[in-house]
Order: structure tokens, then C-alpha cells, then sequence
């Protein structure tokens, strides 16, 4: 029985999706860090959704710290979407393609474009 058990679980494990830790860093076109920036990441294409359950979180919303950091601590690998909203800098938004157990992205936010009128 115990090794029924036993194979079921080791089954399960090796089914199970890999996950990545995402370290984040965002940056201006400086190199200064951009603090309190809104950071949205998506899970958005690899394994099916099916398959991951619903124990897996897919989505995380946070924001960076005053060095301009923040930490995804387990994403599924595959290509997820990182959305960054800053006051003072275009919003930025790109898909990234992750396969490895940790990684690190780092973003330079550009500044705001000039605003022109018609009238």
C-alpha cells in the first residue's frame, strides 16, 4: 500500500508545472529606481490553466520598493505579461518568455511624451 502511495505521489510531482521566481527591477532611463511603480504579471501562455489548477496562482499585483524591486515568488514558466504603471513615465508593458527556475528582469521606464494639440 505504501508504495502505491508512494508512486502516486511521485506522479503527481513530476506532472506538477515548473515554476519560476521573478526578481523585478525598475529603473528611468537613468538608472535611478522608480519606487511605488504598479507592477501587474500574468501568466499568459505554457502550460494549460486546466492542467495548473487552481492551487497555482497566475496573477500577482504589487508594487516595487525604494530600490525599485519586487519579488513574483513562484509564477508558472512560459510567457507571462509585465504591466508597470509609474506616475511621471509611460506605462510599460511586454510578454516575456521565463524557462528558467529564477530570474531576473530588469525594465527602464521612459518618461512621459510630449503632448500636442490640434486646435
Amino acid at each position: 500500500m505504501r508504495l502505491i502511495v508512494s508512486a502516486l505521489l511521485a506522479c503527481m510531482l513530476a506532472a506538477a508545472a515548473p515554476m519560476t521566481k521573478l526578481n523585478i527591477v525598475v529603473t528611468d532611463q537613468a538608472g535611478k529606481p522608480v519606487d511605488r511603480a504598479s507592477v501587474v504579471v500574468r501568466f499568459v501562455q505554457g502550460h494549460s490553466v486546466v492542467k495548473l489548477g487552481k492551487a497555482v496562482r497566475t496573477t500577482f499585483e504589487m508594487r516595487t520598493s525604494q530600490e525599485g524591486e519586487t519579488v513574483v515568488p513562484s509564477i508558472p514558466q512560459g510567457n507571462i505579461r509585465i504591466q508597470i504603471i509609474a506616475k511621471g513615465y509611460q506605462t510599460f508593458g511586454q510578454v516575456f518568455e521565463v524557462r528558467d527556475s529564477e530570474k531576473k528582469i530588469e525594465i527602464k521606464l521612459n518618461p512621459p511624451q510630449q503632448q500636442y494639440s490640434s486646435h
